[in-house]
């Protein structure tokens, strides 16, 4: 069994979609709880290229395919997971901030969290702080996570966490920022919750708030 598993994260990290669903669907087919094939085999997987990335091992078109490789394996896992009662660790809003068309960043930092086993609701870019607020509800999201590439539209991101604290949400939503622009400084004078410097150490703090 745990061959098996370690065969899943091994040939996820290499980006093999095809090997990953066939090896996903034979671990269903031997009775592996489709928790562990999730945690040890997939999740395990994801988990080694954020770390790789985040120590420049490796670079965004492997993390694409490693990423690419998880899709695939979760879509046959997840009816066995639904049955099973296994849930996400959490829900999290993803998308750049209002005037900003820029989501390669928001696209890494969505696969890092899918990677962490967290419910990911990705409402691309040019979004309004009333979108991401509206979907927090709506999704019953634990964390907002804005992205911004433009010094022009890092602004709203404040936009962001002043609706956030004045539709009495602020004790059940963290408000997580990030970009190329953005600092520790900039996301504490706009009173924002938390900021990364990158995708992975984004998904490492999301998981930390979920688990909190």
């Amino acid at each position: 069994m745990d061959n098996l598993l370690s065969q899943i994260s091994t040939n996820l990290q290499s980006g093999k979609s095809k090997i990953v669903a066939e090896l996903v669907t034979k671990a269903i087919d031997q009775g592996i709880s489709p928790k562990d094939i999730l945690e040890n085999g997939l999740l395990d997987g994801m988990s080694v290229i954020g770390e790789k990335f985040k120590n420049n091992e490796v670079f965004v078109p492997e993390v694409l395919v490693a990423a690419r490789a998880m899709k695939k394996g979760a879509e046959i896992l997840k009816p066995s997971l639904t049955a099973e009662g296994v849930k996400a660790k959490g829900t999290a809003i993803i998308g750049t901030v209002a005037g900003d068309l820029h989501d390669i960043g928001k696209n890494l930092v969505k696969m890092m969290m899918e990677g962490k086993g967290i419910e990911m609701i990705d409402l691309g870019a040019d979004v309004s702080a009333e979108a991401f607020v509206d979907a927090a509800k709506k999704h019953n999201a634990s964390i907002i996570a804005c992205s911004a590439l433009l010094t022009t539209t890092m602004v709203e991101m404040k936009n962001v966490v002043e609706l956030v604290k004045s539709s009495g949400l602020a004790d059940k939503i963290t408000v997580m920022v990030g970009g190329a622009p953005i600092t520790q400084a900039f996301c504490d004078s706009i009173g924002a919750d938390c900021y990364t410097a990158d995708a992975a150490s984004a998904a490492d703090a999301a998981l930390k708030i979920l688990s909190a």
